[in-house]
């Protein structure tokens, strides 16, 4: 969830194509269609919700420290370090070569995942994966660069429902083949790398888009000459599209910071940025779009939130597999992500239509259900039981997914499109920059190596520090908010007299 709401910004904007509806339906339905085959065939891992039991069983025979200790955190200081990298890089060569690496690397991982035994080379295993989830930045960006402004909300909704739907099917196979047919879960692993295999192949098939958002773009001047449209052969033509407004609410002076407005260089032709000129573009605009308090506060909970979110759900299975170990008793690990999946997408539905004023109670929204995430990890971790712990997961991933959603909406609405990856983009550099310090210190053989149950302890404590933090600001600026309406009615009633 986390990728995908992060860089859907990287996008460039292209007008329809010339020669009719047929014309038109090729140059945006294949590419869509491929896209969501290779996110279904990506995301369709039946292995994935058994991989620590995998890990501890008697096909590797490792031990609960060297998986949670030694392995497991391998992936965290990877995706840290290859996410600027790949973010740059994935524009530069303008996608596909980058989703191609995300397929093969994915290959990679579960090979590594049948076949290697040693401790080193399931740490590298860890890097490959980390490769992996670093390169989701492609999936996401890929058809922004390929279809016309007016598909974005279409395209983007069948991509996702694409890889939801895969992990999905994934997760209930893999339960019913482990649960029903009694499968080993090698077996498993050998389906999921078939799946990789098979979306590799797919994204062979993928259009190679011609432009991206920053070093292969054009200027709005040249878009202007032809917003006629192109024909597909020769390629996308960037259209600047209209600045997203910003949702009404009660707001003070800090957070009415013009961000939504396009800034775009003077008429020029087709150009090649240098990575050089990128970063000080990239600079301004984080200086820029952090000035305001709005933005700052739900990026600030993004950043927190979705650090603690990524401890827990790597180490939920390894929780899962201390209260009741897999090779004594029959687990349900598919089902339950296959459930809080499910129950998480229809919350996020269902706050899609709630109306609110999130400007002026967000944050105590913020503190009471981050306060909620913080008891379902307490409870998670202190009732020994794994029903208890089931149910507590799935409503740690439902409240999370909601309030994501809220957070995305909140701070896309105070952004031009330009600016939306930008920001993503930080976030969650951030929150992987926390992740790997509280890994290191927490988790890390090398740190204070500490066992799940403490782990988890830390990990509730830590969702309600956040939850106190933002009760204390909410509450701050709801109070000098009812103040500055008092100051004015004063002003306006003196003024009257």
């Amino acid at each position: 969830m986390e990728a995908q709401d992060v860089l859907s910004g990287l996008r460039s904007r292209v007008l329809p194509c010339r020669g009719g509806r047929a014309a038109e339906s090729v140059c945006w339905l294949l590419p869509t269609a491929v896209l969501c085959a290779y996110g279904f065939f990506y995301s369709l891992r039946p292995s994935e919700p058994f991989l620590t039991a995998f890990l501890l069983g008697p096909d590797k025979n490792l031990t609960e420290t060297q998986v949670f200790n030694e392995i497991y955190p391998v992936w965290t200081y990877s995706y840290l370090v290859l996410l600027l990298p790949v973010f740059l890089l994935t524009d530069y060569l303008r996608y596909k070569p980058v989703i191609l690496l995300q397929g093969l690397t994915l290959i990679v991982t579960w090979f590594m995942l049948l076949y290697a035994k040693e401790l080193l080379a399931l740490q590298f295993l860890e890097f490959f994966y980390g490769l992996v989830t670093a390169t989701e930045i492609a999936y996401y960006s890929y058809l922004y660069s390929v279809v016309d402004l007016t598909l974005y909300q279409k395209v983007t909704s069948y991509c996702r429902s694409a890889t939801l739907v895969g992990y999905t099917v994934g997760s209930i196979a893999g339960q019913i083949l482990v649960s029903v047919a009694g499968w080993p879960l090698f077996y498993l692993n050998v389906i999921s790398l078939t799946s990789a295999s098979v979306a590799f192949a797919v994204a062979w098939f993928l259009p190679m888009p011609q432009k991206s958002l920053f070093f292969h773009h054009v200027s709005s001047s040249q878009v202007s000459k032809e917003r006629n449209g192109v024909d597909c052969k020769n390629g996308p033509i960037i259209q600047d599209g209209p600045a997203l407004k910003r949702v009404p609410g009660w707001e003070d002076v800090e957070s009415k910071v013009p961000l939504n407005v396009e800034e775009h260089p003077e008429e020029h032709q087709e150009l090649k940025v240098n990575i050089v000129k990128v970063i000080r573009e990239l600079w301004a605009d984080f200086l820029r779009c952090y000035s305001s308090r709005l933005l700052l506060c739900w990026s600030v909970w993004w950043a927190l939130s979705t650090c603690g979110y990524f401890q827990v759900i790597n180490y939920a299975q390894g929780l899962w597999e201390m209260v009741l170990p897999s090779r004594s008793s029959d687990i349900y690990n598919g089902g339950v992500e296959a459930a809080s999946t499910l129950l998480g997408a229809v919350a996020v539905f269902v706050v899609g239509h709630v109306k609110t004023s999130w400007a002026t109670w967000g944050e105590i929204a913020l503190a009471l259900f981050s306060f909620f995430i913080a008891a379902a990890v307490f409870v998670m971790d202190t009732v020994r039981n794994i029903w208890v712990c089931y149910v507590s997961y799935i409503v740690f991933r439902i409240i999370y997914m909601l309030l994501i959603t809220v957070a995305t909406f909140q701070i896309a609405a105070n952004l031009s499109v330009e600016r939306y990856g930008l920001v993503f983009g930080v976030n969650t550099f951030i929150a992987l920059a926390l992740q790997t310090l509280l890994t290191f210190i927490v988790v890390d053989a090398k740190g204070l190596g500490l066992d799940i149950f403490t782990q988890f302890m830390i990990y509730a404590a830590y969702f309600a520090a956040i939850s106190v933090v933002f009760l204390i600001s909410g509450t701050y600026r709801i109070i000098r908010n009812y103040q500055k309406r008092n100051e004015r009615r004063n002003e306006m009633a003196a003024n009257v007299a």
